[in-house]
């Protein structure tokens, strides 16, 4: 919930709503929505003091995932930059795993056709090895030896 996030990032609501206002571009329906009346009715009801949703006079803005990362990049409370460097340098690292894991399946694939090849060489010779001789063909019938 906004508020909620106002603190999280160290600014007012209002600050919050009104930077979140000046770059609506940035807030597509699946980063940010309103609740409705009667959602909020619903939510207000949740809790036994309303003080947090007191004087309100509008529904609040909800945050998707998404929406709270884009909130870091558009606010400027020094705790919203930290957070928006944290998340860069954590989308960072994954992109580095990712490469990481697409070399090693690249080397793994390499070694394999290479020693696919070794080995097919390898049982090849085996085979051989394994085949018996053919047996010399002795002669039938009654042949007179060399020098009779």
């Amino acid at each position: 919930m906004d508020a909620d996030l106002a603190t999280l990032y160290d600014v007012a609501t209002k600050v919050l709503l009104q930077a979140v206002k000046r770059q609506i571009e940035r807030f597509p329906p699946d980063f940010m929505f309103q609740l409705t009346k009667e959602e909020f009715d619903i939510l207000r009801s949740q809790f036994v003091t309303s003080s947090q949703w007191g004087g309100r006079r509008y529904p609040p803005f909800a945050f998707t995932e998404q929406g709270v990362a884009m909130l870091s990049s558009v606010l400027n409370s020094p705790r919203a930059i930290a957070v928006n460097i944290e998340i860069m340098r954590a989308f960072i690292m994954l992109r580095r795993m990712l490469a990481s894991h697409a070399d090693l399946a690249r080397k793994l694939e390499a070694l394999e056709k290479k020693y696919d090849a070794q080995f097919k060489v390898v049982f090849d010779a085996i085979r051989k090895l394994m085949a018996s001789p053919e047996p010399k063909r002795r002669r039938i019938g009654f042949h007179a030896q060399e020098g009779e």
